[in-house]
């Protein structure tokens, strides 16, 4: 039996928004671009209606911005928030990821070795967009084996406010030689059953990663 037209339109919408969040998420909009419906509705082949429905509500998540007379605007950060934000990310991606390595099973870290290889495979030819895909699904699979959905959940949330700025990572010459062995010192923790390693390793590259990004923000201001 086909769905009824109100849980079909649902689904659409459902559907539009997590595609929305996960770009957001990944940095495919840039800080203080403005989004448009059409432009939108076009790229995801969809009507007008699911796309403004679904950007208003990243907006009310705090995701993105209503600002009168522009629309629909991806949020810029100060150097202060970006640092309340990588400490943020830092204590609870740290805590996911130690307990991620606790539980985690064999076919879990193979999964994360074959990311890990397509990690430097999209440093190597430039592709940031790649490497960012790759690098949400490693720590989207280390996390979630914490069972933990609440704290999965908290750092989604700051996934969202961080996306747009981590393209900016690449704007630095020397970021990818910096973030060649980025997943290395995590595989090589894991390997060992070494949670407490694992948890340092991820904080370790927060923080290098932070620290790229930050003087691309102070560089732009």
């Amino acid at each position: 039996m086909p769905p009824e037209p109100a849980a079909a339109s649902a689904t659409q919408q459902d559907a539009i928004y997590a595609q929305l969040r996960q770009w957001v998420t990944v940095g495919r909009f840039q800080p203080g671009e403005r989004l448009k419906i059409r432009d939108l509705a076009e790229r995801l082949g969809c009507g007008l209606m699911p796309v403004r429905a679904a950007l208003q509500r990243l907006a009310a998540e705090g995701a993105l911005r209503n600002v009168p007379n522009a629309g629909v605007v991806v949020p810029k950060l100060s150097p202060a928030e970006f640092d309340d934000l990588v400490q943020m990310r830092m204590l609870l991606e740290g805590e996911a990821a130690e307990r991620g390595a606790l539980r985690i099973d064999e076919p879990g870290r193979a999964a994360l070795v074959v990311l890990g290889g397509r990690m430097r495979e999209a440093l190597g030819q430039g592709d940031a967009a790649g490497y960012l895909a790759a690098n949400e699904d490693f720590q989207v699979r280390l996390y979630r084996a914490a069972g933990s959905p609440l704290l999965f959940d908290l750092i989604a949330a700051l996934w969202l406010k961080a996306g747009p700025v981590s393209n900016r990572l690449f704007e630095a010459p020397e970021a990818a030689a910096a973030l060649k062995d980025a997943h290395e010192p995590t595989l090589a923790a894991l390997a060992r059953h070494d949670p407490v390693g694992v948890r340092l390793a991820v904080e370790r590259d927060l923080f290098i990663a932070s620290q790229f990004i930050r003087r691309r923000l102070r560089a732009i201001r």
